[in-house]
């Protein structure tokens, strides 16, 4: 698993480690059942504090990406991908319902809201 770390990034590492390997299992790179690698050992290679990759394991557990087993470790969860994308749309769902209300409270126009897609979208190709 090839993880990169962009220090100079808005998202905080725990968020780039978590979507990473939330993209890794939702484009079978990784395999169901598959064990990560451990905590501390992701926090090793990676150069990062214990807590940044345990946030990073719980986010996906939260969710239903890997499943935890006290003793044994985190696995990847043998899921529907399809239930999974239609929990990522609720999410983002979610977050732009909050984005438009946002955008209405500052006089912010549909238009400027689509430019500020367009532009996250190029800094994350």
């Amino acid at each position: 698993m090839n993880i990169n770390i962009n220090y100079s990034s808005k998202d905080p590492i725990y968020l780039q480690i978590k979507n990473q390997i939330r993209d890794a299992i939702l484009n079978d790179e990784i395999e169901k059942n598959e064990a990560l690698p451990s905590i501390r050992v992701l926090a090793k290679e990676l150069r990062v504090s214990v807590i940044t990759s345990k946030r990073a394991y719980d986010e996906l557990e939260k969710d239903g990406l890997i499943v935890s087993v006290p003793g044994k470790g985190n696995y990847v969860r043998d899921t529907n991908p399809d239930l999974i994308k239609e929990k990522l749309a609720i999410k983002i769902k979610e977050h732009l319902s909050e984005a438009i209300k946002l955008s209405k409270l500052s006089g912010i126009s549909r238009e400027e809201v689509i430019n500020f897609i367009d532009d996250l979208e190029k800094e994350n190709e």
